[in-house]
């Protein structure tokens, strides 16, 4: 009688604490940025769109884990602004994905420092938005939001109008994010409407 030993792979090293503290964060950050958010709600992304935010929190935190040096800010928003256009189908034209590339770039040298005191933030400002869905308001009322900087009308000629992307309305906005832009609105897109 012959015995075989079969040997097994051994188990991948356990990553550093810093990027698990970073994993973390990153994870956190994303679930409160509310451009994201409506994507997931009212999948942009198609039937896998929660799992394409995991996606692109991992991608995020393997970009600071390969790169030396680390990415700087410009480089994590042209990475959301990508992952919105190719994965949501949303371009965003409300300046957050500049917000959150900065957080997430503070978080990368917080957690590098040993502190954790962002990303404990980060992980109660996603809980309390946890199960809550981002509200949208239609800004056609308020002929004030349509007018440029000389008074006209929008591009359009009309003062408000059908077709406008919505706006969204956080419980409680994020102090780094805008919650409008020029125009008067956050999200910009869906699959099946074409909105500035």
């Amino acid at each position: 009688m012959s015995t075989s030993t079969t040997t097994t792979a051994p188990a991948p090293p356990a990553p550093p604490p810093r990027l698990v503290l970073f994993a973390r964060g990153v994870i956190a950050r994303l679930a409160f940025w509310p451009a994201l958010r409506i994507a997931v709600e009212h999948g942009w992304g198609g039937p896998a769109s929660a799992q394409k935010r995991t996606w692109l929190a991992s991608e995020l935190v393997d970009d600071f884990e390969r790169e030396d040096p680390a990415p700087d800010a410009f480089f994590v928003e042209d990475r959301l602004l990508q992952a919105m256009a190719d994965e949501f189908d949303t371009v965003l034209e409300d300046g957050s994905p500049e917000a959150v590339a900065r957080d997430v770039v503070r978080l990368w040298e917080e957690v590098g420092r040993g502190e954790e005191a962002l990303l404990r933030e980060f992980e109660e400002r996603a809980e309390r938005v946890l199960g809550k869905k981002v509200q949208v308001q239609e800004a056609a009322g308020d002929n004030s939001d349509w007018e440029d900087e000389s008074g006209s009308e929008d591009e359009s000629g009309e003062e408000g109008g059908e077709g406008e992307a919505p706006r969204l309305l956080d419980q409680r906005p994020p102090k780094d994010e805008p919650e409008v832009d020029e125009d008067g609105f956050t999200t910009v897109k869906g699959k099946s409407k074409s909105h500035r």
